[in-house]
């Protein structure tokens, strides 16, 4: 199994959740990229975002981001 563009878009929009507060969520216009807007909507189908264009997280989608946030900080570039 590997990443797609399709997977990277997804967790690269599931890193833009602020996971401090439940109360804030995201909005994906209409004029943002066609890719961003495909990942919204599949976060959205697999349940883990209140809305197909952002909305908040539900509970499947915050355990997801913790584990995206994990995964970015294993394979972030380090500083010297």
């Amino acid at each position: 199994m590997s990443f797609t563009s399709s997977t990277t878009e997804e967790l690269n929009l599931l890193l833009q959740f602020d996971n401090t507060t439940t109360g804030s969520g995201i909005k994906v216009h209409s004029s943002a990229r066609e890719a961003v807007i495909s990942a919204c909507q599949r976060l959205f189908d697999k349940g883990l975002i209140s809305q197909c264009d952002g909305g908040y997280l539900t509970d499947a989608g915050i355990e997801a981001l913790a584990h995206a946030q994990v995964l970015a900080g294993l394979l972030g570039e380090k500083s010297a």
